[in-house]
């Protein structure tokens, strides 16, 4: 299916480019979430119409970011659980407990935004964690694994 990007989508594509993707993702995720339109020609003359309004939309989103990512960016967050004499954690860390921890600390982060490829933190220690608050911007926090006293 074509479909046209109405915002920048990462490994995909940026604002206005027609790109050929599978139905399923198109359907259950592009479009649903207003990151994308069906290529058709109704629809790309009321993109072009409107072009300028949403690129002014995501230069300010982009530009939102980037001021929230400098006061995010090398923030420490301790993180305190149950562990055994051998570090190992009774259950794990995840992206909920980041974000807990990071609202508390008073920043606005959403779960799918913490970045973990290695999975949730099992051991005790300290870990450089990704936030990608755009696509363009991406911070790194250090998240501390601290033993429950």
């Amino acid at each position: 299916m074509q479909v046209i990007l109405m915002e920048k989508v990462a490994n995909l594509g940026n604002l206005g480019d027609v790109v050929k993707v599978k139905d399923g993702y198109a359907r259950n995720y592009l479009i649903p979430h207003g990151k994308a339109k069906r290529a058709t020609e109704e629809n790309r003359k009321v993109f072009e119409a409107r072009r300028a309004e949403l690129e002014a939309a995501q230069k300010a989103a982009l530009e939102q970011a980037t001021q929230r990512g400098a006061k995010l960016e090398g923030q420490a967050v301790k993180i305190s659980q149950r562990a055994g004499v051998d570090g190992r954690l009774f259950g794990s860390v995840t992206n909920y407990d980041i974000v807990d921890a990071l609202k508390a600390l008073g920043h606005d982060v959403e779960r799918a935004q913490v970045r973990m490829p290695a999975g949730a933190l099992k051991q005790l220690g300290d870990y450089p964690i990704q936030v990608a608050l755009h696509t363009d911007v991406v911070v790194t926090i250090a998240v501390s694994v601290v033993g429950e006293q």
